[in-house]
């Protein structure tokens, strides 16, 4: 099993504790997805990265949330339950602005949204879909799945890094 996890923080909206960020992506994907191997990049942006990514690449107008980008040779099959690909290799693009504005409108907080983003990103390099209404409720059912698994195994507040105090 070869896992090749690279985590870059880019944004400064919120201070993040990057090791407690890489156990729980480790964990998402060996222990609840069951990768076999892997090849992923995260990276977090600030608004004005993520919309120059968007317009970039998806000439999309805005930022967004997340940003999937597959690199797999082999593309990710149609159905991910009928056949898992056991090699992920891709890179998420998550915008933290995204995941505090959302986090109020939904009475949550911005490490919940940002996990949840992650999940969301890995969903797609698996093979799942959220351009149909019957898709996007299944991928969401499995988002909360996952969600609630890591939440039970993370305190996800320790996403927060405290700022250091100067004497």
């Amino acid at each position: 099993m070869s896992l090749d996890l690279t985590l870059q923080n880019r944004q400064r909206t919120r201070p993040i504790e990057t090791r407690c960020l890489r156990q729980i992506c480790i964990t998402l994907l060996e222990d609840l997805l069951q990768i076999k191997t892997a090849e992923l990049g995260i990276t977090l942006v600030a608004t004005p990265e993520m919309a120059r990514i968007n317009a970039q690449f998806l000439q999309h107008e805005g930022s967004t949330d997340v940003i999937t980008f597959d690199h797999s040779e082999i593309p990710a099959p149609r159905s991910p339950t009928l056949d898992p690909r056991p090699k992920l290799h891709g890179e998420l693009f998550v915008c933290l602005d995204d995941a505090v504005l959302q986090a109020r409108r939904f009475h949550t907080t911005w490490q919940s949204e940002l996990v949840r983003y992650i999940i969301h990103g890995t969903l797609h390099l698996l093979g799942h879909d959220d351009h149909r209404a019957s898709d996007r409720r299944t991928m969401k059912r499995e988002e909360h799945r996952l969600l609630r698994l890591l939440e039970t195994r993370f305190p996800l507040s320790r996403l927060a890094r405290k700022p250091k105090l100067r004497p």
